[in-house]
């Protein structure tokens, strides 16, 4: 997935409450719903970069080398600036991308 396209917001923005409780008709479901989302692209970014950054990874066993890889630096450098993934998990949320479930709200049919 590619982050930096969404709209998601780099900084912290004010968020209108009755905004988040729309869809569930409770704040606290909402944002249960967006911290879950949150943590799954938190997972999905770092397994991402850590794919990324073990390809320039050396196996020397020697401490005293250490190496400043120049796409290195550059690969961290666009983790850092992509949107925190609470802003994301939020911003799908508003945008109605989220698909959740509340089993105890669901009817179960009995033969």
């Amino acid at each position: 997935m590619d982050f930096k396209r969404t709209k998601a917001p780099t900084n912290t923005v004010t968020r209108n409450i009755l905004d988040l409780c729309e869809e569930t008709g409770n704040i606290y479901e909402s944002v249960s719903i967006i911290s879950k989302r949150a943590n799954q692209i938190s997972v999905e970014i770092k397994q991402e970069l850590n794919k990324k950054l073990a390809e320039f990874a050396s196996y020397n066993d020697s401490l005293e080398e250490v190496f400043e890889n120049r796409e290195q630096i550059e690969i961290s450098r666009y983790y850092e600036k992509l949107p925190k993934p609470t802003l994301l998990a939020t911003q799908e949320f508003l945008e109605g991308n989220i698909y959740f479930r509340d089993p105890s709200k669901e009817e179960v049919e009995r033969i």
